[in-house]
This record gives C-alpha cells, structure tokens and sequence, in this order.
C-alpha cells in the first residue's frame, strides 16, 4: 500500500514548477502503479500549447475556470469545476486560465517525475518498460 500527501509531494523532488504551472507528482513510473497521478495548478491568465506524442493524460478539474482548444479542429471547450477531457489521440491543445486552475492529471505511460515540457509541449519519450523516461 502507498500513502502519499499532497504536501509533502509539494516539498519533495515530486514537486515541478514550470512556465506558469505547477505539477506535484503523487504517484510516478517508480511506484509500479502503471500510470502517473498529478495534482496541477496553471496560473490565472495563463496559455500552454501542450502536444504529448508518447501520452496519453486524463485531466479533471477540480476548480477554476479556463479553456482548452483543440488545435487539429479549432474546437474550444469551456473548462470548469467537474469537467474531465481525456487526450486519447495525442491531441495537440492549448490551455487557457481564466482563473486559477486545480486539476487531476492521469498519465499513461507514467512519468519518471522530472519532465518538464520541450519546445514542442511534449514530455520525453519513456523508455519500453515505462520506468524511466529517455531523451
């Protein structure tokens, strides 16, 4: 069994700070739970352009308000407390904050926990046993 609290994730390594956000990293590759689980906060008036080629990322948002486009149709969707969108086909998407927002992210496979994003929005390529990610 693994019990882990959110502040003490937001005093360790597990803890990642970003161009505007913020991802504490509860669960990650090294605890064999075969998914990574974040809680993450984008800061009001923000705008991401994320594009995980090697992911797939569940997200659910706790609170807050924002947007996420989807940057293959133009389609926008209102963000808001309750909503979950899942990026089942490595979709290409730009997040906007209008508020500050809190979410629950789910990776597939998980991450290492130090990936930040690359010039593209991706995270690294995970290496095939998924324990840690490789350039």
């Amino acid at each position: 069994m693994l019990i882990k609290t959110l502040s003490d994730i937001r005093r360790s390594a597990r803890n990642i700070r970003d161009r505007g956000w913020e991802s504490s990293r509860l669960l990650l590759a090294e605890d064999g739970m075969g998914f990574s689980f974040h809680v993450t906060t984008l800061e009001a008036g923000g705008q991401w352009t994320f594009h995980y080629r090697h992911h797939v990322e569940a997200v659910f948002v706790i609170s807050g308000k924002g947007s996420i486009e989807d940057l293959a149709t133009g389609e926008t969707h209102d963000l808001k407390p309750g909503t979950l969108y899942a990026l089942d086909q490595h979709d290409r998407h730009r997040l906007s904050a209008k508020s500050e927002l809190v979410t629950v992210c789910v990776f597939n496979p998980p991450l290492a926990g130090d990936e930040t994003h690359d010039a593209s929005g991706a995270y690294r390529r995970p290496s095939a046993a998924g324990e840690k990610a490789v350039c």
